[in-house]
C-alpha cells in the first residue's frame, strides 16, 4: 500500500491559502506580514518558543510573498529589507 501524498498549505498572491504538493520555499509571519528564509534564525527562535507557530505561513516563492503584501525580514534578508525600507 502506498502512503498518501503529502500536501502543504501555502498562501497565494492574494494571501489566500491553497494546497500544494510542493513545500513552500519561503516562510512568513502573518501578524507582522513579514517573509523570510525557512532557516531564518529569528523565525527559528520564535518557533522554538512556541508563540509564532499558529501565525506561520508559507509561500511558493518570494514574488508571491511580496504580491501578498509581505515585507522582507530584516534578519535573514537584510539587503532586501533595506531596499524595501527605502522604497516604501
Amino acid at each position: 500500500m502506498t502512503a498518501p501524498a503529502r500536501t502543504y498549505l501555502l498562501l497565494d498572491a492574494a494571501g489566500r491559502p491553497y494546497r500544494s504538493d510542493t513545500a513552500g520555499a519561503w516562510g512568513g509571519y502573518r501578524r507582522g506580514r513579514i517573509y523570510g528564509r525557512l532557516d531564518c534564525p529569528s523565525a527559528l527562535r520564535a518557533v522554538a518558543a512556541g508563540g509564532y507557530v499558529k501565525y506561520r505561513v508559507f509561500f511558493a516563492d518570494e514574488a508571491t510573498a511580496i504580491a501578498a503584501g509581505y515585507r522582507p525580514c530584516a534578519v535573514c534578508c537584510p539587503d532586501r529589507y533595506r531596499t524595501w525600507k527605502t522604497t516604501r
